[in-house]
């Protein structure tokens, strides 16, 4: 709407809550994104272009030159800056003794499925809240607020990921009760959510089996930044081609130390091992459990 600052959680008379990713250059805030895309690694393209113009070949893949020392040094700064901000958050969190997890995962997966699932056989045993984060609409905070627990929407615009400012500005208006769990489920996408530290205490990946067996061995860096891969959808299992030790198995190559919990929302199968984890996890905080 006309006047939102992007980047910044932005609440509306009924009290839903937004965050913006890309900024007008008309408004001033209090944190600079020094990117103009929704993205701070550059991309860097090279069409048409023989890098060996002396042998005559068919390319199989793009070639793609270094980065320039400037690009890098952008990154650099942007990542820098996101990464204080994030350090502030997890003291914020630490304080309250909040388990904060940031949970990721390509489009469809199952997160706010599962999500729904966690909130109805936890809630009475530790205090949940919630934010979601999506590049529009307020479909999953209300499936969520359905549930009865406290919700905010951060829509990022054309933003692939949240950063730890959009959490900054989420967990001011939400404050998390001390000892509480706070769930955020990120922007799906299994390649950008996994460079930006929010300040959470752990990453869980919520990857379907439907997916494909190679994902994990395809978009490494996401599932080597995680704490825990769940394995979402089993109950399909019987209905499908796939190897679930396979992919398990390819997971592990990636992050050995990967804590792996097949699960699925529907059934209830595996749930109780993951909830086993989070209570071990809130145990460590001092949190009720």
């Amino acid at each position: 709407m006309p006047g939102e600052i992007a980047g910044q959680v932005h609440t509306h008379a009924d009290g839903t809550t937004h965050a913006h990713g890309a900024h007008g250059a008309d408004h001033d805030h209090d944190h600079d994104h020094d990117h103009a895309h929704g993205h701070p690694h550059g991309h860097d393209h090279v069409h048409g272009q023989d890098p060996h113009p002396d042998h005559a070949h068919t390319p199989t893949a793009l070639q793609v030159p270094g980065r320039d020392t400037q690009t890098i040094a952008l990154e650099a700064a942007v990542l820098g800056k996101n990464q204080a901000l994030a350090e502030r958050n997890r003291g914020w969190l630490a304080g309250r003794r909040v388990l904060a997890l940031n949970l990721m995962s390509s489009p469809g997966a199952g997160k706010t499925t599962l999500l729904e699932r966690c909130i109805r056989d936890l809630q009475g045993q530790v205090g949940i809240a919630v934010v979601e984060g999506d590049q529009a609409t307020e479909n999953d905070a209300e499936r969520i607020r359905a549930t009865g627990v406290a919700a905010v929407q951060v829509n990022t615009g054309t933003g692939c990921h949240l950063e730890a400012d959009m959490l900054q500005r989420a967990l001011q208006r939400l404050q998390p009760a001390p000892g509480s769990l706070l769930m955020i489920e990120n922007v799906g996408n299994l390649v950008c959510p996994a460079l930006f530290d929010l300040g959470e205490h752990a990453r869980v990946v919520i990857f379907s089996v439907t997916e494909g067996e190679d994902k994990p061995l395809k978009y490494p860096h996401m599932f080597k930044a995680a704490d825990v891969l769940l394995l979402s959808k089993t109950d399909l299992l019987p209905h499908l081609r796939v190897d679930l030790q396979r992919m398990i198995d390819n997971a592990r190559v990636v992050n050995p130390g990967l804590a792996i919990f097949p699960v699925s929302a529907y059934s209830g199968e595996g749930l109780d091992a993951w909830y086993g984890w989070l209570r071990g996890e809130l145990a460590g905080l001092g949190a009720a459990a």
